[in-house]
């Protein structure tokens, strides 16, 4: 054998790079290597940035502030099969980080990710590609990419890989996708519907179209939400003028009534809600009539509260200035569920309840149907509210219903009148406004102005209306309403009563008090004892309540009233005899003999104890027993309407009602109205003790004669038919009293020192020419003292009263 000869290394070329193994602590220097060239470095370097993104959310945000995220998509489409399959994981793992999701959006890697699903691709990577789309698809962003790029379609064919995980994305990824399209379209519409919020959004809305789209998302939709966000939208659309003539146009309202009848009870809302709206158009709002409105008064009986309050709402609009609609309400059956709504315990369904009956009680017909379902209790709790509007609106409803002397006395006794007045102390100027409005009418008849008056309506009035803030037209009229219809409270607080100021029987004159004192009720001042306080005159006309007034014809007619405070047969013949005598001789003689006590009484009760003397012999013991019996009754008669009975009386009059007969007869055939208040003006002085010379005045003991009255009838009330000796305020009162009764205009008037008077109206037929022909009417007042019916024309009343007087 030969010797082996060593055979020499040949040396590396000199172009060639040796190789080198590096190692790596740091993500930087990975991220670094994703731009080599080299296939190895590139699989290498995504399986260290996958294991790394692994390990938690930091170290995918510091993979993405490292920039790794844009170098890695372009490795989705490496040909290397082992780097394109390293970097789909990496991204499988990364794209559950938001900002990762983010910033794929932005770069559109989307059809790169779609691509890695295709049948040829292993199955790692179609887990990991799935995964990645699942986690983009959770972003609505996101499920338009994947649509955009066919991703859905691949989606589905993996549903039948063999591996559980491709399984498990893919129907996630496909649950998120199917979600997509109707959740988009709810929130676009309630973006839409905030757009049009703004005048300028709205405007371009409508001129690209956008409210058609809009009313066809309405009509064809069959999901709930996509109908009630399509509904908001249209309401906030139907708040400009010109959308709501547009939607008109297209016939929203027919599509608005479709989704009243929906299974939602958020559509129903939207859709009552969105009604509302599209009502302030004339034409859709008569559109509702027969179509709409039937379905609105079905959903007031709904158990939802809201649903209620929206259909309420809706009717409120549709019935304002329109009764048609109103009684297309009102023959829904709509009156006893919105009666009912008033005692919900929302505050806008008892507001906008109480608008619809508001609204319909503008109607008489349909006033006497809410009326007679006991409205007036119903409305109770909306007036104790602590809701300003709610108060309002029952307020409003009070002042609509309360029409009649029924409906207000059904106010008064549910005990409605006092949570009214309270309502006058509001701050809010529209629920005083209202409220105001509401006593204007409920002082309607003197019953319920006095009521009003003692619960202190006039008082807060008064107060109202010295503010240049606080008082309104309403104040203003309610507080002279209240004293046109408390004549007594009237003149003890402004001393005048005009010729439309009629006096009614019950009015009594208390004499002067100041504002905001209270005038105390009759009844109760019946009841005081006597005291050195003036007089309290009655007005008294009424008679018994089961006899007629007095005639000629009727011997037998018994002038005294209601209960038997002074009633005794004697008082009743010797009234008789005097009524006969008096309507014999018209109104008496001048010279007619007065039977009168030294004292000057010439009282009924003197008269009738006279007359009786003489018809008392012959008769029966028994009838003598009981005659007796009657005049110990007579003797200290009491005007406080005591009886058995609970119900209560004013003290009769018969005096007066003789009187109001006398000068009914005998001055209503007389044509001439001067004549007229010439006699009256006699009459009156003649029953109150006849012509007094101005230097006899100290010397006529008229305040003896009604101090005696005082403690005959134990009480400081005197009905004025009983005072036989009067002066000027006496007097003036008994003219205005019987020239009301007789329909003969002329006012009452309180002066100084217990002085008052009456001014009537006459026409100056000498100056009839001086305009047009027109009469010209001139103040007089009536002298009922020193001249009786003198009259005195009425230029300066200081200089001519202080003449008069």
């Amino acid at each position: 054998m030969g010797k082996k000869i060593k055979k020499e290394v040949e040396p590396p070329p000199k172009d060639v790079f040796d190789p080198l193994t590096i190692e790596s602590k740091k993500a930087a220097t990975v991220v670094l290597m994703l731009n080599s060239p080299e296939e190895e470095i590139l699989a290498k370097a995504c399986e260290a940035i996958y294991k790394f993104a692994l390990k938690g959310e930091e170290n995918k945000a510091t993979l993405l502030e490292l920039g790794a995220v844009e170098p890695l998509t372009k490795l989705l489409t490496h040909e290397d099969k082992i780097v394109r399959r390293n970097a789909t994981m990496i991204f499988g793992i990364l794209a559950s980080n938001s900002d990762v999701k983010k910033l794929l959006r932005e770069l559109d890697v989307m059809s790169s990710v779609i691509a890695q699903l295709s049948p040829e691709e292993e199955v790692v990577i179609h887990e990991f590609a799935s995964l990645c789309l699942a986690n983009m698809s959770v972003e609505y962003t996101g499920k338009v990419q994947i649509f955009e790029h066919g991703g859905l379609e691949p989606l589905i064919r993996l549903l039948s890989s063999p591996d559980p995980d491709v399984k498990k994305n893919s129907i996630e990824c496909i649950y998120n996708l199917v979600q997509e399209l109707n959740d988009l379209h709810i929130e676009a519409l309630s973006v839409i519907a905030n757009c049009l919020e703004d005048m300028e959004t709205m405007t371009l809305i409508q001129q690209t179209g956008g409210l058609k789209k809009l009313l066809a998302f309405a009509e064809n939709s069959t999901i709930p939400d996509i109908q009630k966000n399509a509904a908001k939208a249209i309401t906030k659309a139907a708040y400009d003028a010109e959308n709501r003539k547009l939607f008109h146009e297209l016939e929203v309202e027919k599509c608005l009534v479709t989704l009243l009848g929906s299974e939602s009870d958020g559509t129903k809302i939207a859709a009552s809600q969105a009604i509302s709206a599209i009502s302030e158009n004339s034409s859709s709002k008569d559109f509702f009539n027969t179509q709409g409105i039937p379905q609105l008064v079905q959903l007031l009986k709904s158990d939802n509260e809201e649903v209620r309050e929206a259909a309420a709402l809706a009717l409120a609009n549709l019935t304002t200035y329109n009764p048609v609609n109103a009684n297309a309400a009102a023959e829904a059956d709509g009156i006893d569920p919105l009666i009912s709504i008033l005692s919900s315990k929302r505050d806008g369904a008892i507001a906008n309840a109480a608008t619809v009956l508001t609204n319909m009680a503008m109607q008489e017909p349909l006033r006497a149907s809410i009326q007679g379902r006991d409205i007036m209790h119903a409305l109770l709790g909306p007036l104790r509210s602590d809701n300003p509007v709610v108060q309002s609106k029952a307020a409003l409803t009070v002042a609509a219903t309360a029409c009649d002397v029924e409906a207000r006395t059904g106010l008064r006794n549910c005990g409605g009148l006092e949570p009214l007045v309270e309502l006058l102390y509001s701050k809010n100027d529209e629920v005083r406004r209202h409220a105001s409005w509401a006593v204007m009418v409920c002082a309607s008849e003197e019953p319920m102005a006095v009521e009003l008056c003692r619960l202190g309506a006039i008082d807060i009035l008064e107060e109202i209306n010295l503010s240049v803030r606080r008082k309104n037209k309403f104040s203003e009229a309610a507080y002279n309403k209240l004293l046109n219809n408390n004549l007594s409270l009237k003149y003890s607080q402004t001393g005048c009563l005009l010729s439309n100021n009629i006096i009614s029987d019950g009015f009594y004159d208390y004499g002067r008090i100041n504002p905001g004192t209270k005038l105390l009720p009759l009844k109760e001042l019946c009841f005081q004892e006597p005291s050195d306080q003036r007089a309290v005159l009655l007005i008294n006309s009424k008679a018994s309540d089961n006899s007629p007034p007095p005639s000629m014809d009727d011997k037998s007619s018994d002038v005294g009233y209601g209960r038997s405070i002074s009633s005794s047969s004697s008082l009743r013949r010797g009234s008789r005899e005097k009524t006969n005598f008096r309507i014999s001789t018209g109104f008496g003689s001048p010279t007619e003999e007065r039977t009168e006590p030294a004292s000057g009484r010439n009282t009924v009760a003197s008269k009738s104890a006279t007359k009786e003397k003489g018809p008392r012999k012959g008769r029966g013991k028994k009838e003598e027993e009981k005659l007796k019996e009657e005049e110990e009754v007579l003797a200290a008669p009491k005007l406080t309407g005591e009886s058995s009975d609970k119900e209560w009386f004013p003290p009769p009059d018969p005096e007066f009602c003789i009187y109001v007969y006398e000068a009914t007869k005998s001055i209503l055939p007389i044509t001439n109205v001067k004549e007229q208040i010439e006699v009256l003006a006699k009459y009156v002085a003649e029953k109150m003790g006849g012509k007094i010379a101005k230097d006899k005045l100290p010397d006529f003991s008229w305040e003896l004669h009604i101090s005696e009255l005082k403690v005959q009838l134990k009480s400081n009330v005197i009905p004025i038919g009983y005072i036989k000796k009067g002066i000027f305020y006496h007097r003036a009162l008994l003219f205005k009293a019987l020239a009301d009764k007789i329909g003969l205009g002329c006012s009452l008037v309180r002066g100084e020192y217990g002085r008052a008077w009456n001014e009537v109206k006459l026409v100056n037929e000498s100056r009839k020419g001086l305009t047009g022909g027109l009469p010209l009417p001139e103040v007089y007042i009536v002298d009922l003292m020193f001249h009786p019916g003198a009259l005195l024309k009425l230029q300066s009343r200081e200089a001519d009263l202080y003449r008069f007087l």
